[in-house]
């Protein structure tokens, strides 16, 4: 995620390079047409500015599609955050409620409140992993024993699995008295929360924007960057300025390559880029807060900006 204010402009340039040298290489052959006495290849400016429009109203939607599938994937994530911290709590209290009881084990209580509590921690880097496709799974040994880990290694949907493994680990707590009463069924509603953000966060990472609106959307920014100079060669000659053409067609033709291009990258924010959600930052936030809840002093260092940007 991008935090900073200003941007390099060098930076901003490469990002729509193929774009400027497109109507920058147009623009130029225009104007050494125009020189040339070509009258022929003078538009109307009403041809450029109808195109103008059309394409406004396919940038515009897909902007506001974009920003809206990033916003969404950064409140999944939010609730993410929200319900790891309650069930983490839900996961100490109720086990402490218990200490009162005749069966009750606090050695065998404090291993399972690690144990859930890691479990969950682990959910958290594999959702981010799984989200971004990465394979780095050796993550996730802090926080699981070697077995599990080797068997983990073989599914396919590992943070799926990882729920399984944390409803029975609840369930075999109910049994050997860890927790009792009613304590699953709240647990299991947080369960249930977080096993939807991660539906909802796998909806976003395979359902694309619509195809045809980025197809068209290119289309019509290549079509509008050729026809410009076209339509703006006989007005500028009319006022004997012919040759600001061409820096005019090309920061005209920039304006909308790079607002595109805003929607564009907005598109998928589970790619690991810098204008993604910040998984990496929020899995660290969790891991930090739930550790802390457990009573660990020992805990990772909070992941900063870096340079502007927050992974």
């Amino acid at each position: 995620m991008i935090v900073k204010r200003n941007f390099n402009p060098i930076k901003v340039v490469q990002y729509v390079k193929t774009e400027l040298f497109f109507c920058t290489l147009t623009a130029v052959a225009v104007f050494i047409l125009h020189k040339q006495q070509v009258t022929a290849i003078t538009l109307p400016f009403s041809i450029a500015a109808i195109l103008g429009s059309a394409l406004a109203i396919f940038i515009a939607f897909r902007n506001n599609s974009s920003y809206s599938r990033w916003w969404e994937a950064r409140t999944l994530w939010g609730g993410i955050i929200n319900s790891s911290r309650v069930l983490a709590r839900l996961i100490i209290t109720f086990t402490d409620s218990h200490a009162h009881q005749q069966n009750f084990d606090k050695e065998r209580g404090d291993a399972f409140k690690r144990e859930m509590i890691y479990k969950l921690i682990a959910w958290v880097h594999a959702l981010r992993l799984h989200l971004r496709k990465q394979d780095n799974w050796q993550e996730l040994s802090p926080f699981l024993p070697e077995q599990e880990l080797s068997i983990l290694l073989k599914t396919q949907n590992k943070p799926n699995y990882l729920h399984l493994q944390t409803g029975k680990k609840i369930y075999n707590a109910m049994a050997n008295g860890t927790l009792g009463g009613f304590d699953s069924f709240q647990m299991e509603g947080q369960l249930l929360a977080l096993a939807n953000y991660q539906g909802g966060c796998e909806r976003i990472k395979n359902t694309p924007l619509l195809r045809q609106y980025d197809f068209f959307t290119r289309v019509f920014l290549f079509t509008f960057m050729f026809l410009l100079p076209f339509s703006l060669i006989g007005d500028f000659a009319k006022m004997h300025m012919d040759y600001l053409m061409i820096p005019v067609a090309v920061i005209v033709s920039f304006v909308f390559a790079i607002i595109g291009k805003v929607g564009e990258v907005n598109e998928d924010p589970f790619e690991n880029k810098i204008t993604d959600v910040p998984l990496t930052a929020m899995c660290n936030t969790i891991e930090r807060d739930l550790k802390e809840m457990l009573g660990e002093t020992e805990l990772p260092e909070k992941i900063v900006p870096e340079n502007g940007f927050l992974y």
